[in-house]
């Protein structure tokens, strides 16, 4: 064999070896990096029947959150045993303004599924990331869109009426509830800049629900007042990132050497 042709040979082999050691490195990088994702992903999911009792209790035993659903549920029953819901549904049956694929749109919009499918996009995106940040608001979000539906389901079979159309298991309205524990979440998270077009999106699938005919306004006022309360209580309480149980807070130290950073804070 001639000495170029040797050269060029084991020239071709060592690139050859990079090549593969390369692709072994990063199959093995990948490997690890999603054994580390399924990991956390467990951890959380083991975790979440507490964080959901933990979220629960805080929602509803608060004196001033049992006050607004009282009313909320005080306004429904007025509502619906008077000629209130009677005589909006009638006007809606008379006035539609959404239907066909806009009606479609805002049921799609407001449908709990899609907002579950939203938030676990939201929570697998940060995890690949490692943006423990909005992992953690991805939690809470779920956490209280787990609540809102939970106690939605919970009240539509004890109630079991039907709707202007028919349907069963009429109050309160669980697309509005859904979408009000949206709302509230990114309000407490990134304040009125979202919050009030989120608000305003959520108000248009309320209005949708009654203008088709798949609820009462006294399910709707309820679903909306259920949502708001829920999602701004879970979502206040867990706006600070917390890790392990500890929270996160800024660090400043002055004096001759001065440092910035962040600490890590528990209340025992």
């Amino acid at each position: 064999m001639k000495p170029h042709r040797r050269n060029g040979f084991w020239l071709g082999f060592i690139f050859a070896a990079f090549i593969l050691i390369g692709g072994c490195t990063n199959q093995t990088e990948n490997t690890s990096k999603k054994s580390l994702w399924l990991e956390s992903a467990k951890a959380d999911l083991d975790r979440f029947p507490d964080r959901f009792l933990e979220a629960s209790k805080d929602t509803f035993l608060r004196i001033d959150n049992i006050a607004a659903l009282l009313l909320a549920g005080g306004a429904s029953v007025a509502m619906h045993n008077s000629d209130a819901d009677k005589n909006l549904a009638e006007n809606f049956a008379r006035h539609h303004i959404f239907h066909g694929f806009s009606g479609e749109s805002l049921s799609v919009i407001g449908d709990p599924p899609t907002h579950y499918a939203a938030t676990g996009l939201w929570y697998a995106i940060s995890e690949e990331n490692q943006d423990e940040l909005n992992k953690q608001r991805a939690l809470t979000m779920m956490t209280a869109l787990s609540v809102t539906g939970v106690v939605t389901t919970g009240l539509k079979v004890i109630r079991d009426n039907d709707t202007p159309n028919g349907q069963r298991w009429a109050w309160p309205s669980g697309h509005t509830s859904s979408s009000f524990a949206v709302a509230s979440v990114l309000d407490e998270f990134y304040g009125p800049k979202v919050g009030i077009p989120v608000y305003a999106l959520a108000s248009l699938v309320a209005y949708r629900m009654m203008d088709t005919g798949d609820h009462w306004g006294s399910d709707v006022v309820f679903g909306a007042t259920l949502g708001w309360v829920v999602g701004h209580t879970i979502a206040g309480k867990h706006k600070n990132l917390d890790v392990a149980g500890f929270e996160i807070v800024p660090y400043v130290a002055t004096g001759n050497d001065a440092l910035t950073g962040i600490s890590l804070v528990k209340n025992f």
